[in-house]
């Protein structure tokens, strides 16, 4: 054992490790971003499950070990030859869990309502790389932490209990908030250190900051409904179901439109419908009322003008998202949205066209695809 030890003190991980000291804590939370951003698939996965809470569990035992390294608890024991690892290690599952969140996040079609909570994601992800006391700042850590934590059981809660609404969401952000006060309140008690540099009534002040925050952000429809999430969505000229499958009918855009399926530009022929097709992820068992919310633009007032709410079930569970659509006949031109979102009307996505009423204009690359 112990020559290993001397191997491990000896070899070249630990010579570029102390060569790159400046820059390792960014690489590993690079590496653990990485990481899961090529093995996570779906937040229900068994393996995507172990991987998050293998994710979450070692970061809190790796927070309170580091904490206590300041006191000398670990000196002359196997861990005090890896102390100047803890940083580096709680970095790793920083990016690991924030990788796991953007990708889970990201699925749906539109961020537009929803990209200040990830300018908020990132602002607390990457604050520690411009602080000159990095992720030893404990302010900073526990500030971190507690934003992991909620977006954690914001996610996994609703896996396990096949549940989510407005109640399941606010139990979850109950949790981690009894759960990181109480990590905060063992550490601060058993380490001096700890007590020297935070005051406790300022760091409890911060995460209930946060914790009021993220609730403010969600109770303004600002978060997307995780772990539901829209992965298909466009405006169709036809829709047809044949053996569980669904043909739609739709103008595609230039090559270069990566980031919708559909033209954004829908010639419309009157007397046909206008179809909305949206295939949502949720996870296994889980059921959902989803609704389509039709808005038009009235450019005689300048303002949207909610058309219609029409509303369908959902059943979570298969890979390419449960499929559904929604119609509308005699539309007027102009520009339209579409917006896809739930009863609490969180927003899962955003389906943007614009109506072109003209007998001189046909469809243009109509393709009929599959789903």
């Amino acid at each position: 054992m112990k020559r290993t030890l001397v191997r491990l003190r000896n070899s070249g991980f630990r010579k570029f490790i102390k060569r790159h000291e400046k820059y390792a804590p960014i690489i590993f939370f690079v590496a653990g971003f990485i990481f899961d951003s090529l093995t996570l698939g779906r937040i229900d996965r068994l393996y995507d499950l172990v991987v998050l809470c293998l994710h979450m569990s070692s970061l809190t035992i790796t927070l309170v070990l580091f904490n206590l390294a300041d006191d000398g608890r670990w000196k002359n024991t196997i861990l005090g030859r890896y102390e100047e690892y803890f940083p580096l290690a709680i970095q790793f599952f920083f990016g690991g869990l924030s990788s796991a969140f953007v990708i889970y996040f990201s699925r749906s079609v539109s961020l537009s309502r929803t990209i200040s909570f990830f300018v908020i994601l990132v602002l607390l992800l990457f604050a520690n790389e411009l602080l000159k006391k990095r992720i030893s700042n404990k302010y900073l850590q526990f500030g971190v932490y507690f934003f992991i934590s909620f977006t954690f059981f914001t996610f996994i809660i609703p896996v396990f209990i096949s549940e989510m609404n407005t109640t399941i969401f606010l139990i979850s952000g109950g949790v981690s908030l009894f759960c990181t006060l109480l990590l905060i309140s063992i550490i601060y008690s058993i380490s001096p250190s700890t007590r020297l540099e935070i005051h406790l009534g300022k760091i409890f002040g911060l995460i209930i900051s946060i914790y009021t925050l993220i609730n403010v952000f969600y109770f303004f429809r600002m978060i997307p409904p995780v772990p539901l999430a829209m992965q298909t969505g466009m405006v169709a000229h036809n829709i047809e179901m044949e053996n569980n499958r669904y043909y739609v009918t739709y103008e595609t855009d230039e090559w270069y439109v990566f980031w919708r399926d559909h033209r954004s530009q829908y010639i419309h022929e009157p007397g046909e419908n206008v179809y909305v097709f949206s295939s949502i992820f949720a996870p296994t068992d889980l059921k959902k009322s989803i609704y389509h919310r039709w808005i038009w633009y009235n450019e005689e007032t300048n303002e949207w003008e909610i058309v219609d709410d029409i509303g369908y079930e959902i059943t979570g569970g298969r890979d390419g998202g449960y499929r559904g659509y929604t119609y509308k006949n005699n539309v007027k031109p102009g520009l339209w949205s579409v917006e896809v979102i739930t009863e609490e009307e969180l927003v899962l996505g955003v389906i943007d066209f614009e109506i072109l009423i003209d007998s001189s204009l046909q469809p243009k690359k109509v393709v009929k695809r599959r789903f």
